[in-house]
């Protein structure tokens, strides 16, 4: 910040000079408000949206708060809170930051001008009392300048944080089935996406610790991203507006932690809950890092979405494996898993396990004989693979 020192203060009869000009001043300040305001509300936009009686009373009171302070001391002046107070009802209205400061500098050309025409007219001659006017006025708008600047910045700042809670809580609303009507509308107006567009929601979550937080795009190649990070993982909900769900997911895959799942794309905001809840269900079944869709992990997905049912499931079918000594247990564990994964083929379980065809069987029997439930029948094998399912969840928990 730039630091203006007190000016000498003027003494004598130039001082009583610029008592009177001031006082004159101060009656004009009703006219150079006038031009002040004219000439901002014919070039900025910005003081164009704003109340002009309101506009209009603000000039009025910076002028005089300006014109009384320029006979005080500094430490005395006024002015300067009237400046910051004014600036951070700028900074409120949405007035940039440049316009504002542009209005001191048309602020400080008018009262020069008035200044100017007032001495030349009611004391000529007095160059001495214009020179230290001039000293007072720039270096006093100056301070003013530099203190409306800060205030706004700061409230600018108060602002962007009290808008990230607000969005952040909106959002949260929406995710949580905890948003009526009225929630949705001011959600859709807050987070600047449509009511009833499309959307797709990820879960995402890194194996280890979650690294420090990088910048997350609020866009990506035309798409809207909504970031919200929770305790479990994070979630993404994007905006779709024309975008095929697949098309978007490969444009945000670079974004997302090691392992993710992805629910069935849904229309409004209103549907933002079931999405949520489909996409956590979803990376519950990741297998490692992985990015899944719901729809290619239904079985799994229906273990993960009950986990006292899965339990049970774990215990009936898989409990004899389960009470095996390590080894065994973790090698009729793989083999079983392989042989789900390669569709009951040996010959390619065994080259997924690094073994023989006949150890393949081996093993394939000795897990029928435990659990009593052949891989080879379609229905038994399907409880196998749901409880593996189960089971694997249960570990990744």
């Amino acid at each position: 910040m730039n630091v203006v020192k007190d000016p000498a203060r003027p003494g004598g009869e130039s001082l009583e000079v610029m008592r009177r000009v001031a006082g004159r001043l101060l009656e004009r300040v009703p006219e150079m408000a006038g031009k002040l305001l004219t000439e901002l509300r014919a070039t900025e936009d910005a003081y164009r949206r704003l109340p002009e009686h309101e506009h209009r009373r603000d000039l009025e009171r910076g002028f005089q708060a300006g014109i009384e302070g320029m006979l005080l001391p500094w430490r005395e002046r006024r002015d300067l809170a009237v400046a910051a107070e004014t600036a951070a009802r700028r900074a409120e209205q949405g007035v940039p930051l440049d316009a504002l400061l542009r209005g001191y500098r048309l602020a400080t050309q008018i009262t020069w001008e008035t200044m100017v025409d007032l001495l030349a007219t009611d004391h000529p001659g007095e160059a001495t009392a214009l020179l230290r006017g001039a000293e007072r006025v720039w270096q006093g708008v100056d301070r003013q300048a530099v203190v409306a600047a800060d205030a706004y910045r700061r409230r600018e700042n108060e602002l962007r944080s009290r808008h990230a809670e607000r969005t952040q809580a909106l959002l949260d609303a929406l995710l949580e089935g905890r948003a009526d009507t009225a929630v949705v509308r001011a959600a859709a107006a807050a987070l600047e996406v449509p009511q009833f567009g499309r959307y797709l929601v990820v879960a995402t979550r890194h194996d280890g610790p979650r690294p420090a937080r990088a910048h997350r795009p609020g866009e990506a190649a035309g798409l809207r991203l909504l970031w919200r990070a929770r305790p479990e993982c994070d979630l993404l909900v994007v905006s779709l507006a024309d975008h095929d769900p697949a098309e978007a997911l490969r444009v945000v895959e670079p974004l997302l932690a090691d392992r993710s799942g992805v629910g069935p794309a849904v229309h409004g905001l209103l549907e933002l809950c079931e999405a949520r809840r489909h996409a956590m269900v979803a990376l519950r079944t990741c297998r490692g890092p992985e990015t899944v869709h719901l729809d290619d992990r239904l079985p799994a997905a229906l273990a993960a979405s009950q986990p006292d049912l899965a339990e049970r499931l774990v215990e009936v079918v898989l409990r004899p494996l389960l009470d095996l000594d390590p080894p065994e247990r973790e090698t009729l564990l793989t083999t079983l898993t392989r042989w789900l994964d390669c569709d009951g083929s040996a010959a390619r379980t065994a080259a997924a396990l690094y073994c023989h065809r006949n150890t393949v069987f081996n093993r394939i029997r000795r897990i029928e004989a435990l659990t009593g439930r052949s891989p080879d029948r379609p229905r038994e094998a399907l409880e196998l693979a749901l409880a593996l399912d189960a089971y694997r969840i249960r570990g990744a928990e």
